[in-house]
């Protein structure tokens, strides 16, 4: 493994045991046992470095949930309780991957983010929305209609993942989001 990679490894090892705005310079460079310049050397600062390894896990989780959701429903499941029953299985992931959606928040809400990182983010994030939409809904183009799909089930994902992280004792369920979508649906189509 090169510096670059063990660095990574590294960075990723940090923002799970200490997070992500009391990892240092240094902690970093233990971490992958390499200098403290070759951070710069090969992604220009810590933030750069922590943010590329951020970005990986949440990639590596993607697949995680991939792979969550290709458990089969049962034969002639009702499209509700499909979407419950996906988001059963995406809940019970997030004990998993914890400290994970942690570092995320916490990087994501740096106040002096880098734009280059922030654009990073932000391209990221256009992606999932295509992948929730094609994991949730079966939908693999790049439509208008995917994206739109992809956007409610990140706002959902994001949504239900913090107050998770907050109080998982009482944060939505798989049933929850059902009723409320339901509830919600009905007003607004009325």
């Amino acid at each position: 493994m090169g510096n670059k990679d063990a660095l990574l490894a590294g960075a990723k090892r940090c923002l799970n045991e200490k997070g992500y705005a009391r990892t240092t310079v240094r902690d970093l460079a233990s971490a992958a046992n390499v200098s403290m310049a070759a951070i710069g050397y090969h992604f220009g600062s810590r933030e750069a470095l922590l943010n590329t390894a951020l970005i990986e896990a949440n990639e590596e989780w993607g697949e995680t949930l991939a792979e969550v959701l290709q458990v089969e429903t049962p034969a002639g499941a009702a499209p509700a309780e499909r979407f419950e029953l996906i988001w059963h299985r995406v809940i019970e992931s997030f004990e998993e991957h914890r400290r994970m959606w942690a570092v995320s928040m916490e990087a994501y809400s740096q106040p002096d983010l880098d734009p280059e990182v922030r654009a990073q983010l932000a391209n990221a994030l256009e992606l999932a929305r295509f992948g929730l939409a094609n994991l949730f809904q079966g939908l693999d183009d790049s439509s208008d209609e995917a994206r739109a799909v992809g956007t409610v089930h990140q706002a959902l994902l994001s949504g239900v993942m913090l107050q998770w992280l907050i109080d998982p004792d009482r944060a939505p369920s798989g049933a929850d989001l059902v009723r409320g979508l339901h509830l919600i649906a009905t007003d607004v189509l009325a």
